[in-house]
């Protein structure tokens, strides 16, 4: 894929930006420079003002020739020799300019030219080079350690990223685990009910259409409502009413206030499933189920209760902590929400069981 670079203007203004970014670190090693030198030869003030206007010349010219004509990320032998030819270049014209406008601004006199070669001036002119080559190597370190962090946080941003698709398929698998599971059982009893009574199997498929039909625009979303999800479990007991009559009550119980909370679409299902295979239907007189919602501190705790056999009645077959449908729940709300959700199964006295679910509050945009 060919990359597409800024425009020449921007580029002008980014490499300008960065030179003023760094220029404050040039002048403070140069203030460093300055307090050394004066151990040596005393007049702090003036040799302050002499070591920074040097410094700022020599880091322009260096600094500014390294963002013009060094681009390469790594240098080779090449940008070495560039880098190196800048300073040497830099470092007279850096001395000579600093002490002119120095002596400028102090009144004083300084050497022209003509005047300028001596032991102690090219002395001077050596430690410029080696203060500016100092300057521009601890920025190129400090540039090289910005730029693997930038890197370590991209890398880690795909992994996020990658994490994230990876645990949206797992959901997608573990909620088309679901339906298939519910509708099988239903279409079995509906193929039961047609030899036996047709007329509750033309009711049974008519509660089923119902059900498609108000969970069809939700089934491929993640997420849902407590509205949307109380109204599908509604139309699935009105279907698991026509098979079992009589032998099944239930009731809805949803604050308006959560009507809008937000959760995993079809969080539900699995768990009322479980209370009617495994609680209500086996039982001789059958039972109720009540699924209800409620706020506790951040937390939304919707309870699916049943008065059906219990966990443990000795009756066969007995519920052992739920089945496939229970253990997707519990999967989904691992994946979802780790700690922050829960999932329990306990027994609901009198008679029955209660299935728990616990997960923080949130509410739909």
């Amino acid at each position: 894929m060919a990359s597409i670079s800024p425009p020449i203007h921007q580029q002008r203004r980014a490499r300008l930006r960065r030179l003023l970014t760094d220029l404050p670190l040039s002048i403070a090693i140069s203030a460093l420079l300055a307090c050394f030198i004066s151990l040596v030869t005393g007049r702090f003030l003036e040799n302050l003002l002499v070591s920074v206007l040097i410094g700022i010349v020599a880091f322009t010219i260096v600094y500014g020739g390294r963002l013009l004509f060094i681009k390469r990320p790594v240098w080779r032998l090449q940008e070495w020799a560039r880098f190196a030819a800048l300073a040497v270049l830099a470092a007279p014209i850096a001395h000579f300019t600093g002490l002119y406008t120095a002596g400028l601004l102090l009144g004083i006199r300084t050497p022209t030219l003509a005047e300028y070669p001596s032991v102690d001036r090219i002395s001077m002119i050596v430690f410029t080079f080696l203060g500016t080559t100092l300057m521009v190597v601890l920025i190129m370190n400090r540039e090289r350690v910005r730029h693997a962090q930038e890197e370590q946080a991209e890398a880690h941003l795909r992994a996020q990223i990658i994490e994230r698709q990876a645990l949206q398929a797992q959901l997608r698998l573990l909620q088309a685990q679901i339906e298939p599971h519910m509708l099988f059982n239903t279409l079995a009893n509906l193929q039961g009910l047609i030899a036996l009574d047709p007329v509750r199997a033309s009711d049974m498929l008519d509660q089923l259409i119902q059900y498609l039909r108000a969970t069809l625009s939700v089934s491929r979303s993640e997420t849902t409502t407590l509205e949307q999800e109380f109204a599908a479990m509604g139309a699935y007991l009105g279907l698991m009413g026509v098979r079992m009559g009589e032998r099944l009550r239930y009731r809805l119980e949803l604050p308006p206030a959560l009507r809008a909370a937000r959760l995993p679409t079809m969080l539900l299902q699995p768990l009322v499933e479980n209370a009617i295979v495994h609680g209500v239907e086996p039982k001789i007189d059958g039972g109720e189920i009540t699924i209800s919602a409620a706020i506790d501190g951040d937390s939304l705790v919707l309870d699916v209760r049943d008065t059906g056999l219990g966990l443990c009645t000795g009756q066969a077959p007995a519920r052992r902590g739920g089945g496939v449908g229970v253990a997707t729940s519990r999967e989904r709300l691992d994946a979802l929400y780790g700690e922050r959700a829960s999932m329990t199964l306990n027994p609901a006295p009198p008679q029955g069981t209660l299935a728990r679910l616990t997960l923080p509050l949130e509410f739909e945009q």
